[in-house]
């Protein structure tokens, strides 16, 4: 007969005092039950062999590490280096992830009731499918919720336990993940994308009820589109990889199609990537174009985008996915381009934009080619990280004799070349969308809230940095930079009505921005400046997001503590997938019945049963998952 177990409290600060028993990932299903840590453990349920066996690699790949997870260009080698398990995370956070089952949906709240912040304002989501240019990472892409939510709080002031980085582990479809016995998460294929938007509804439900008003983040997922356009105009809700990354290009785009001189009607723009991040930055740019006073039809004819068949023609042969169709080209006359060398000499194009994830695509020859063109080439190597960038900053300055202007989304040093000093402006955050989000309390993200948050950013440079011929404002200046994009995107929610903190609609421009301020968290207070802190984790960017997961020195560990939730409260995993015990449709308050275990727990009461899986856990030396 099993044992009844005892009311439950909410997390505390005993849990999280002792990580090495109450998120031990050798507890079985009824110990994280009477603990209230499913959701904050990873998913697999591990053998203290196991456990040792991920630490000693931990150790190993510590001591071997010293290239790839302490450069500031840390790219796919250090992903992978992390990709073997949860072990990364677990060196970070004394609260771990953990799991949720498909089959036995309609628990979710009680997942999201074991947080235990009761006042979340946003949350970061991703299934882990499509991480950086980096694929499926399952689970081990939980450093992307936690990093970027990391940056809404050292960027937008938002405060670290008012964020909720989740993870869905809603299977992988990465082979190599679900064969190594050190990974955490489920080693099952991805579930459909039917199954997927069925789980999705119950989460945001969930969340919604819980804390009313939530900013939902989704962030790095691989078809993010059916997902957008289910919730954007029913939740409070929007994409980070299409509509936050476009809002942020496009404001790049706007700075450099007023330095060219060429009025955007005159602009031809190839696209290297026609995935949801690409057609979500062209569509972004055809919004700006029609806006400056031509036809959307016209503004679409200046795009031209290249996926892995080439060009994208109406009549290539091979269905399109829908999100291509829009920008599909009809005026090739029977032809096809099949490189993007092709390409580029036949569209000659204003504008190279790169989101593609193929490193060096853009060559030296294709560089000059856009310079023998233009005065002032348009250069956007966007892909992430370093190493999958198009081209780096020294190639686009080199070969187009220093007059391209440059913006990327991985960080590059700054390079100069005969005087002319270049510096690259790389993935400026915009986290000021979410700021101005939660404090309107709009009920809707519109798609005139994002235009106003690439403009708002457009427009903050100074009159030194516009003088240097920067594309954005300096990084340093982020929460500066943060306010003014806050105030566009409380402007266009005001303006679209879905506001409801209707009192501060008659505030002038300078005291919005004065209250705006006032909501914004420092650590220090308000007397002291966040400057030097926000200076040096934004000068790490690169490497920042998924260094989060295993911070390689102690400044950035220091940087954790002021500006990541994660650091002592851990993260959110959402399973859909059951564990191997896991019943049908057998689920207590917490999580499921265990199968399997009933002669443990005939013996020993949970109490019991933790204590003794304290003192295992000293004799083993192993300190935990």
């Amino acid at each position: 007969m099993s044992h009844s177990l005892p009311r439950y409290q909410q997390l505390n600060a005993v849990h999280t005092s002792t990580p090495e028993k109450n998120f031990d990932t050798a507890n079985p299903g009824y110990i994280r039950k009477y603990l209230r840590t499913y959701g904050l453990t990873p998913p697999h349920v591990d053998s203290y062999e196991v456990q040792k066996t991920r630490c000693k690699q931990s150790i190993l790949t510590a001591m071997s590490r010293l290239g790839p997870v302490s450069s500031p260009d840390a790219g796919t080698d250090t992903i992978d280096l992390h990709s073997c398990g949860w072990r990364s995370l677990s060196e970070v956070v004394g609260d771990l992830p953990t799991t949720r089952s498909y089959e036995d949906r309609g628990n979710i709240a009680a997942i999201l009731n074991n947080w235990p912040q009761p006042n979340v304002e946003i949350t970061c989501i991703t299934d882990g499918s499509r991480i950086l240019g980096l694929g499926d990472l399952g689970i081990n892409g939980m450093g992307i919720p936690i990093g970027k939510l990391a940056l809404y709080t050292a960027c937008a002031g938002i405060r670290p336990e008012a964020t909720l980085p989740l993870t869905l582990d809603l299977g992988t479809s990465n082979k190599a993940l679900r064969e190594d016995p050190l990974y955490m998460g489920s080693r099952r294929d991805k579930v459909t994308p039917a199954q997927e938007l069925e789980f999705l509804d119950e989460l945001m439900v969930a969340l919604t009820e819980k804390w009313p008003g939530i900013v939902v983040q989704f962030e790095d997922f691989k078809n993010p589109f059916p997902a957008l356009e289910r919730y954007r105009h029913k939740y409070t809700s929007f994409n980070d990889d299409i509509q936050g990354t476009g809002a942020v290009i496009l404001a790049g785009v706007m700075n450099a199609v007023k330095k060219s001189g060429i009025p955007p009607r005159n602009h031809k723009a190839v696209f290297l990537g026609a995935g949801s991040a690409g057609v979500g930055v062209a569509k972004q740019i055809v919004d700006f174009f029609v806006r400056e006073g031509m036809s959307e039809d016209d503004a679409r004819a200046c795009f031209y985008l290249v996926d892995t068949k080439g060009l994208v023609t109406a009549d290539r042969g091979d269905k399109l996915a829908p999100h291509k169709v829009y920008f599909a080209r009809t005026d090739n006359a029977g032809q096809q381009f099949k490189t993007l060398e092709d390409v580029v000499n036949y569209v000659k194009p204003t504008m190279l934009m790169g989101l593609s994830t193929l490193g060096g695509v853009f060559t030296p020859q294709i560089l000059k080619k856009m310079s023998d063109w233009n005065r002032t080439p348009i250069i956007f190597p966007l892909s992430n990280p370093s190493a999958n960038s198009e081209c780096n900053f020294e190639s686009a300055i080199v070969n187009t004799d220093g007059r391209c202007l440059f913006a990327s989304g991985s960080p590059f040093q700054p390079f100069s070349y005969t005087n002319h000093a270049g510096e690259t402006k790389t993935h400026y955050p915009g986290q000021g969308i979410g700021l101005g989000t939660i404090l309107s309390k709009a009920v809707e993200i519109t798609d005139s809230m994002i235009y106003a948050s690439a403009q708002a950013l457009s427009t903050a440079l100074t009159k030194e940095e516009t003088d240097l011929g920067l594309l954005y404002p300096d990084i340093t200046r982020i929460r500066e930079v943060s306010v003014t994009v806050a105030r566009g995107v409380i402007r266009a929610a005001q303006d679209a009505k879905v506001d409801r903190e209707t009192g501060i609609r008659s505030l002038s421009d300078s005291d919005l921005d004065a209250w705006i301020k006032t909501r914004m968290y420092n650590p220090h207070g308000e007397t002291q400046s966040l400057e030097k802190e926000v200076g040096l984790l934004l000068s790490s960017i690169g490497r920042f997001t998924m260094s989060t997961v295993q911070p390689d020195d102690s400044k950035l560990k220091h940087l954790l503590y002021y500006f990541a939730v994660s650091r002592d409260l851990g993260a959110l995993i959402a399973r859909a997938i059951p564990p191997p015990w896991a019943p049908e449709h057998e689920w207590s308050t917490i999580g499921p019945t265990p199968r399997g275990e009933e002669e443990i727990r005939r013996e020993l009461s949970p109490e019991e049963a933790l204590e003794s899986r304290g003192q295992d856990l000293h004799m083993s030396g192993c300190q935990g998952g």
